[in-house]
Order: C-alpha cells, then sequence, then structure tokens
C-alpha cells in the first residue's frame, strides 16, 4: 500500500503547472518587447555598414572609370559592366550580387545627388520616405 502512494506523489498538480505557465508568460511579456527593440537597431545598423560598404565600392568604380555609375546606371554597374565604360574593372562588390536593405528592399542611389557626388539609402522598414525607429531612412550623406 505504500508503494502506491509513493507513486501517486511523483507527479506535478496542475496548480503547480499553471504557476509555472504564469511565471513564464510574465517574463516574455516583459523580456520579449526589449529583444525586439533590439532586433530593429540591429537593421538599422546592418543597413548603415552596408551602405558604407556600397559607398566604398562606388568609390573604387569612380577611380577606374573616372565617374560615378549614373541613376540610370544604377548600382548594378558595380557589378555588370555599362556599355560606355571603358576601364571598368569589376565587380567591386564580392558576392557580384548587389545586397537589398535588411528589410529585403532595393536600395535607392541617385547620382549626381542632392546632398553629395551621389545619394544613396535605404527607406527603412515601412519603405516609405520619413519615419522614426525602424522606419527611419538610412541615407549614405549624414
Amino acid at each position: 500500500m505504500n508503494k502506491n502512494k509513493n507513486k501517486r506523489q511523483q507527479g506535478f498538480t496542475l496548480i503547480e503547472l499553471l504557476v509555472v505557465l504564469a511565471i513564464i508568460g510574465l517574463l516574455a511579456g516583459l523580456v520579449g518587447p526589449q529583444v525586439m527593440k533590439h532586433l530593429g537597431g540591429a537593421k538599422t545598423k546592418a543597413a548603415r555598414v552596408q551602405i558604407e560598404d556600397l559607398a566604398g565600392a562606388l568609390d573604387m568604380y569612380k577611380m577606374d572609370v573616372g565617374r560615378y555609375p549614373s541613376s540610370e546606371e544604377g548600382l548594378q554597374s558595380l557589378v555588370e559592366k555599362p556599355a560606355n565604360a571603358r576601364s571598368w574593372n569589376g565587380p567591386y562588390l564580392r558576392k557580384n550580387k548587389i545586397p537589398q536593405d535588411p528589410w529585403i528592399y532595393d536600395y535607392h542611389y541617385v547620382s549626381p545627388g542632392e546632398h553629395g557626388r551621389f545619394d544613396l539609402f535605404s527607406l527603412g522598414s515601412d519603405n516609405a520616405a520619413g519615419g522614426e525607429g525602424e522606419d527611419m531612412d538610412i541615407n549614405s550623406w549624414e
């Protein structure tokens, strides 16, 4: 009879399980938003790094060709030789592919730019001009 009593006492009660689930829910509710906030900041930092890398590749293109690619040629001229670029020595990107921003949108390139030799920018997670936080525009001139 003593063996049967020990077997019944080995599991968790429903109340104990509910308490543990409530604690896990509270922790997820408190920690989850903080993690998501940092994830958004990481994407913004990644976009800034990619823009700097693309700007460096554009500078190398200018050293070889003597000018920056036109807006019509775009960033594609970093991986494919434009028809009128005689001294092109590319591809200027390691993967022979134009990267997309962390939100899977294409980077925007304008040459000559309004803010410098060229304007290179991402419109953020909403892919619309302006915004704050993760929706903020990331550009090469600031």
